[in-house]
C-alpha cells in the first residue's frame, strides 16, 4: 500500500480499520523532524511528509501500531507481514524492510531521505538513518544489528557500501522482491517464470511427477534433478511437479555470476518453485537459496549429476513413454493415427522429442504445400534437427542405400536381415523371457562390422539406416578423442546422450581406436588409456539406441567389450559370384562391355567392392574425356591404378585381351 493510504485511514477509528505499515513509518519521520513545538516543514519534501504526518494523530505510539499492523496486517501488507513471520523478522526489521519498499515505489520518498541525509547518503535509507527512526520503538537498537538479523542472512535486505563506517552504510531490497511483494512475477537477470509452449506429457509422466512432488514435501532442502536431453521436455515436466506442489515454476539459468540474494524470500512471497537450469559437468553443485527452505529442482542432460551443499538429491531420468503412450503423442501432435501408429512403433522416442519433430514437420510440410505432414516431411525434419545438435562430433551420411546397391553373399545378407529385425524389435524384446533377462535388458542394439577395407562395412550401415527411417552420422573421432584427462569421456557422453534423444544411428568407422585392447599397466599413460577404455565398455553397454561399429580386425578388441556387443558381423572379401554383380551394379546400363568380359573381370580381380568402385570412376572420367559409353580399356587403366596403389601385381589374365569397345 502506498503512502497515500494513510490519508485515506487517517479518520477512521484504529479499532475498526488496521493501520498501513507505511502509517507508522511516516509517523516516525515525522517525529523524527518536527517533534520539537514550533518545527516548520523546509521545502517540498518536508512540507509532503508534514501533510501526512497530520493526518496520523489517532495513530497513537509507534510500538503499539506496528504491533496493531502485524497482528491484523492492513491491504497490501499481507505478503511481507506473512514474509516476516516465515522468516522470523523482528519488529525493527520489517520496519526496515517497509523503509525500503516505499523508497522503491515512492519517489517522493527517496527525495525526502536524500535530503534528511545529506551529505553522506542518497535516496536509499542508511543505518544510521534506520537507528534515528527506531528509536521511539526500540532505544536500545543500534546499526550493527541488522547486520546479523534475520532479514539480511534471508535476503530480504542487502547491507551496502562496506568499507564505509556502520551508520553511513546504505540498505536496499532486491528488485525482483520489491515485485514479489507487490503481487507482481519476481524478476531477476537469468531468471522466469513462464515454461514456454505447453507440451504434452504422457499420463505415466504425470502420475510419476506427483509421486515425486509427494517426496519432495516431506523433507526440507530437498533436490530434484531431472535428467533429459530435451530441456523443453524438462522444463514441462518441471511445471507439472510444480503444478502437484501447488506452485509456479522460476526458471533459473546457469549463471555462476547471477546474484541471487533475496530469490528465496521471493520465491515464498510468489509461490514460485526454484527450478535450476543445470550446466555441464560430472556434478552440478545446487546453489541454497538463502530465505528458502523448500524443495529445489535441477534441469541436467541424461548423463548428469547433481550434489548440494545442504539435503538430499533424489535423481529422476526421463526416458521414453511406452508404444501406447507415443502413439497417443504423435496423434494429438499430427492428427493422423494411421501415421502415428506406424511411427509409435518404428520409433522410440521420448515425449519431447515427439513435439520437437512434428512442430519441424508441420513447418516442412507447410513448405512443401501438404495439408498434413507426411513421412517423408517426418524424415526430413529429423534430418534438419540433428547439424546443430551434433556440433563436430558426428558427420551426416544421408546418402539412402536402395537394396539392390548392397551386394553380398547370401549368408551375409541374412544375418544383416537378423541385425535389421533385431532394431525394429528392440523395444520390449524381453517380455515374456526369463528373469534373468528381464533384470538388464537394455533397448539398445551394438554391433560390430569386421572386414577388409572396401567390402561394404559402410554401406551396410547407410542400408540398415535407410530400412529403419533413420538418420546415421559417422563419428568424428579426431572431435571425441583428447588427450586432456576426462575430455574423451565427456566428448563420448555428449555424443551417445544426444543421439539417445534423437534415435539417430550412430556409426564408429575404424571403432578400434576408441574401443582397443587394454594394455599391461607400465606407465601413468597406460593406466589412464585403460580407465578410458573401461569407461567407454561401459557406457556404451548402457547405450540406448543403435551403433555401428566397424573394423579391418575383430583381433583389435578386447573380449569384454566384444562381449557387449548384440552381433559380430564379417564382411569377407567376394567371391566371383558377388564380384560379378558390383560390376554389374558399379557399371550400371549405359557401358560397352559385354558378358564375357564382366565375367573375365570378376574371375580375374581379386577385389573389394571399394576397389571396384573406384575402377569405375576412374574408367568414367576417361569415358567422359572421349565423350563415349564406358569401354573395356577404360575399365583395365582404372583397375591398374587401384593395384597400383595396392602394391600389388596387375593379374596377368587381363593383359592382352582385346575386346568389344576398344582395344585392352
Amino acid at each position: 500500500m502506498s503512502v497515500e493510504s494513510a490519508d485515506r485511514n487517517a479518520t477512521r477509528e484504529t479499532a475498526e480499520v488496521a493501520w498501513p505499515l507505511d502509517a507508522v513509518l511516516l509517523a516516525c519521520l515525522g517525529r523524527l523532524l518536527f517533534a520539537e513545538e514550533g518545527a516548520e516543514p523546509l521545502g517540498a519534501e518536508q512540507h509532503w511528509l508534514f501533510h501526512h504526518y497530520r493526518s496520523l494523530h489517532d495513530l497513537g505510539e509507534p510500538a503499539d501500531a506496528l504491533a496493531r499492523c502485524l497482528e491484523a496486517p492492513a491491504p497490501g501488507d499481507e505478503a511481507l507481514v506473512r514474509l516476516a513471520g516465515e522468516l522470523g523478522l523482528d519488529h525493527a526489521e520489517v520496519l526496515a524492510v517497509s523503509l525500503a519498499l516505499q523508497v522503491e515505489e515512492q519517489p517522493m520518498m527517496g527525495r525526502l531521505l536524500a535530503r534528511l541525509q545529506d551529505p553522506v547518503g542518497g535516496s536509499r535509507p542508511t543505518l544510521g538513518l534506520l537507528a534515528a527512526l527506531l528509536a521511539p520503538l526500540r532505544p536500545d537498537w543500534l546499526p550493527g544489528d541488522l547486520l546479523g538479523g534475520a532479514a539480511v542472512a534471508a535476503g530480504v535486505l542487502r547491507v551496502l557500501d562496506p568499507q564505509v563506517p556502520l551508520p553511513e552504510r546504505v540498505y536496499a531490497l532486491p528488485a525482483g522482491l520489491v515485485l514479489a511483494l507487490r503481487g507482481k512475477p519476481p524478476l531477476w537477470p537469468g531468471v522466469r517464470l513462464e515454461a514456454g509452449d505447453a507440451m504434452r506429457l504422457p499420463p505415466s509422466v504425470r502420475e510419476e511427477a506427483r509421486r515425486q512432488a509427494l517426496a519432495l514435501r516431506d523433507e526440507p532442502h530437498a533436490v530434484l534433478a531431472l535428467c533429459a536431453a530435451a530441456r523443453d521436455e524438462a522444463r514441462a515436466v518441471a511445471a507439472e511437479v510444480a503444478a502437484q506442489l501447488n506452485c509456479k515454476p522460476l526458471f533459473i539459468a546457469d549463471d555462476p555470476q547471477a546474484a541471487l540474494d533475496g530469490l528465496g524470500a521471493a520465491c515464498r512471497v510468489a509461490g514460485c518453485l526454484p527450478v535450476f537450469e543445470g550446466g555441464a559437468g560430472a556434478a552440478w553443485k545446487v546453489p541454497l537459496l538463502a530465505g528458502w527452505d523448500g524443495p529445489r529442482l535441477v534441469l541436467l542432460g541424461p548423463d548428469g549429476q547433481a550434489d548440494t551443499a545442504r539435503g538430499s538429491v533424489a535423481q529422476w531420468t526421463l526416458t521414453a513413454p511406452s508404444r501406447e503412450e507415443r502413439q497417443q503423442l504423435w496423434q494429438g501432435a499430427l492428427g493422423d493415427p494411421e501415421l502415428a501408429a506406424q511411427l509409435a512403433v518404428g520409433h522410440v522416442h521420448s515425449a519431447g522429442r515427439i513435439a520437437e519433430l512434428a512442430r519441424l514437420a508441420r513447418r516442412e510440410a507447410g513448405r512443401q504445400g501438404h495439408r498434413t505432414p507426411t513421412p517423408e516431411d517426418l524424415r526430413r525434419a529429423a534430418w534438419a534437427s540433428e547439424g546443430a545438435r551434433l556440433g563436430s562430433l558426428a558427420q551426416p551420411l544421408r546418402e539412402e542405400i536402395p537394396d539392390q546397391a548392397l551386394v553380398l553373399p547370401r549368408a551375409l545378407g541374412d544375418e544383416l536381415q537378423h541385425l535389421l529385425a533385431r532394431c525394429r524389435h528392440r523395444e520390449g524384446l524381453e517380455r515374456g523371457l526369463g528373469a534373468s533377462i528381464r533384470t538388464r535388458y537394455q533397448a539398445g542394439v551394438r554391433c560390430l562390422l569386421v572386414g577388409p577395407s572396401g567390402t561394404g562395412k559402410t554401406l551396410a550401415a547407410g542400408w540398415l539406416a535407410t530400412r529403419l527411417g533413420l538418420p546415421l552420422y559417422r563419428v568424428d573421432l579426431a572431435s571425441v578423442v583428447s588427450k586432456y584427462i576426462g575430455e574423451t569421456e565427456k566428448n563420448l557422453a555428449a555424443l551417445l546422450a544426444r543421439a539417445e534423444h534423437s534415435e539417430i544411428v550412430l556409426l564408429f568407422d575404424e571403432a578400434d581406436a576408441l574401443f582397443g585392447k587394454r594394455t599391461d599397466i607400465k606407465d601413468s599413460n597406460d593406466r589412464f588409456a585403460n580407465s578410458q577404455t573401461n569407461y567407454l565398455l561401459q557406457r556404451i553397454e548402457g547405450y540406448r539406441g543403435i551403433v555401428l561399429l566397424t573394423s579391418n580386425s575383430r583381433d583389435r578388441f578386447d573380449s569384454a567389450f566384444t562381449r557387449r556387443l548384440d552381433r559380430i558381423i564379417e564382411f569377407p572379401l567376394p567371391g566371383p559370384q558377388e564380384r560379378r554383380a558390383l560390376w554389374r551394379s558399379h557399371l550400371g546400363d549405359a557401358h560397352g562391355l559385354d558378358a564375357r568380359q564382366i565375367n573375365q573381370l570378376a574371375m580375374a580381380c581379386d577385389l573389394a567392392g571399394g576397389h571396384i568402385r573406384n575402377a569405375v570412376l576412374s574408367a568414367a572420367v576417361s569415358a567422359a574425356e572421349a565423350r563415349r559409353p564406358i569401354v573395356y580399356r577404360d575399365v583395365l587403366a582404372g583397375l591398374a591404378g587401384e593395384y597400383r596403389k595396392l602394391g600389388r601385381q596387375f593379374p596377368g589374365a587381363l593383359r592382352e585381351r582385346p575386346g568389344r569397345g576398344g582395344e585392352a
